[in-house]
């Protein structure tokens, strides 16, 4: 079946999950000489680009109702791809690797369909996106997804064709890294208008966590009190602490009971390491995060900017804290899937030293726990303040010459240039090729600041994620946020959302392989020249799609054998 079709007037092209459909140009067609294959419990999504006839009467042109065969249809879910705005899509003096640079209408949100209807753009391209998924191993083997298009103003269907995926008989294993995506529970309530911690809230979160854990995050940040990120200094965000204080005959006590149902939350949702908030402020650990305490029956913002992150009322609440916590953690948690935070993105050498103090204040309550932070440098590094380092993506090759491990990598708006991100400006591809990297390189965790952060630049107020793409415009398109807040508390996913989860999906599948087969082998297919280095992404899509076929066929081989 031809995937460039005009019926009726109609134009239509079947494209991968790699392609972004823009209203102004036709789209990459999906290249069939590379198979389709996922393992059971895997997605594989591809996507309908449609364009309507001119018209000078917009209701001549009816609606679209996608639909697929009755065999696929309950594996089958049919979404439209929205267009979101973007007013800063990439910085002056970006490199080539964007798909566009200017101020506009983006392909992002993924809004769910009723019964696969859409309405056309009139002489615009939109699309379709349809996830194919099998969960259990009854109906393993090659599927023919029929496609069809009904117009309403049409006595026959307008589109038709028909796109084959495989379903191997076999499953991934879990994700062997630490996935953590910044978990906001204050955007949650704040755009829901809900109370903190009310039972709406804690279902809105189940939701969101649900969803997070589908794109194999295994981490949370844990809101043990309000974490101190992404706030202005002197500024506040909405208070979502979990631990409650009190202040009881100069003594200072704890309930743990939200504490308590938020880990058993996480265990039933699927995820593995719990992040503490961190425990001073970011860019340098110079105070206190918020944390309120009850004295007398009021609330009291007893810890926060105004207090110096070595003052020793601080380190009298953390005496009493910590061993407190800690104990609860090795109890009914583990020990060894607990991360602590000491301060984000401290620089050198400018922030060394306040850094290092406020590390001091916690260091002896915090022996033999985990503690994993943000840095840049590696003379910060080799200071030995940061024992488990989490490096930008762009300055990681000094950490990787010196064979640092364990090594975690991150991303944010200032990886904008060379290397992988997941800019709504960036074609797909870069976003999908950090699974590939973080397994080349043994990286042990990944960390991405932003799953749901509905703030502006440094939370001076919130915003209208369907609005505002950019928080307030001081951050490219699709940093702060990979899924957006859908009515009744239900978390709609983005193009970036399921192009990452498909990278990770990657990794999972390249663990699989290496264990059968070693990791050259894997290196051989992702990497056969050599050159995979952070700063090296090869643009063309279709060498994505053929990697993970090939890696596949190897798996099932290999399994055959066994």
């Amino acid at each position: 079946m031809m995937d460039r079709l005009m019926l009726h007037e109609w134009s239509f092209v079947v494209a991968d999950s790699l392609e972004k459909i823009f209203v102004d140009s036709e789209p990459r067609a999906l290249n069939r000489s590379i198979g389709a294959s996922v393992f059971v419990g895997e997605t594989a999504s591809f996507q309908v680009a449609f364009r309507p006839p001119s018209t000078k009467n917009y209701e001549e042109l009816g609606s679209l109702q996608f639909s697929v065969d009755e065999v696929s249809q309950r594996f089958v879910n049919i979404r439209r791809v929205e267009l979101v705005p973007c007013l800063l899509v990439a910085f002056d003096g970006h490199d080539e690797g964007y798909v566009q640079d200017k101020a506009g209408m983006y392909p992002d949100l993924l809004r769910p369909t009723v019964d696969g209807v859409v309405a056309p753009l009139v002489r615009q391209w939109s699309a379709v996106w349809i996830d194919f998924r099998i969960d259990d191993s009854e109906h393993v083997g090659v599927h023919e997804i029929t496609v069809t298009a009904n117009s309403t103003v049409s006595e026959r269907p307008v589109f038709e064709s028909v796109v084959i995926i495989e379903v191997l008989p076999h499953e991934l294993p879990a994700l062997d890294i630490i996935h953590t995506e910044w978990f906001h529970c204050d955007g949650l309530a704040d755009y829901y208008g809900v109370e903190v911690f009310s039972e709406e809230h804690w279902e809105i979160i189940e939701r969101f966590l649900r969803k997070a854990v589908e794109m194999d995050m295994n981490s949370v940040l844990t809101p043990t009190w309000t974490p101190p990120l992404d706030t202005a200094v002197g500024g506040t965000r909405t208070p979502v602490q979990l631990v409650d204080v009190a202040m009881v005959n100069g003594a200072y006590q704890f309930d743990f009971t939200r504490l308590r149902r938020w880990m058993e939350l996480c265990q039933d949702v699927g995820i593995h390491t719990l992040e503490i908030a961190h425990l001073f402020t970011q860019w340098g650990a110079e105070k206190t995060p918020a944390i309120y305490v009850d004295v007398d029956g009021v609330k009291e913002l007893r810890f926060g900017w105004h207090v110096s992150a070595v003052d020793p009322e601080y380190r009298r609440f953390l005496d009493a804290l910590l061993p407190r916590m800690n104990e609860l953690f090795d109890r009914e948690w583990s020990r060894d899937r607990i991360v602590y935070h000491i301060s984000d993105e401290p620089q050198y050498p400018t922030m060394l030293d306040s850094y290092q103090a406020a590390k001091d204040v916690v260091s002896e309550l915090l022996d033999g726990w985990t503690v994993v932070d943000a840095i840049s440098s590696i003379e910060f590094y080799r200071s030995g303040a940061v024992s488990v380092p989490v490096v930008a993506t762009d300055a990681v090759a000094p950490f990787l010459a010196e064979q640092v491990e364990p090594l975690w990598v991150y991303y944010c708006v200032g990886q904008n240039e060379g290397v992988a991100n997941r800019f709504i400006g960036m074609p797909s591809l870069r976003n999908r090729v950090i699974g590939q990297q973080l397994f080349a390189h043994d990286i042990r965790g990944f960390l991405h600041w932003g799953f749901n952060f509905y703030n502006s630049f440094h939370s001076t107020h919130r915003i209208d994620p369907f609005k505002d793409v950019c928080a307030g415009g001081a951050l490219l398109a699709g940093d702060a946020f990979v899924v957006y807040p859908g009515p009744d508390g239900e978390p709609l996913e983005s193009i970036r959302f399921r192009v990452l989860a498909e990278a990770m999906a990657d990794h999972r599948a390249m663990q699989l392989l290496r264990s059968l087969t070693g990791k050259e082998s894997v290196m051989a297919i992702i990497d056969p020249d050599g050159t995979g280095a952070f700063d090296s992404i090869r643009y063309d899509p279709d060498f994505y799609r053929e990697a993970r076929e090939r890696i596949n066929r190897q798996i099932v081989a290999a399994l055959g054998r066994q």
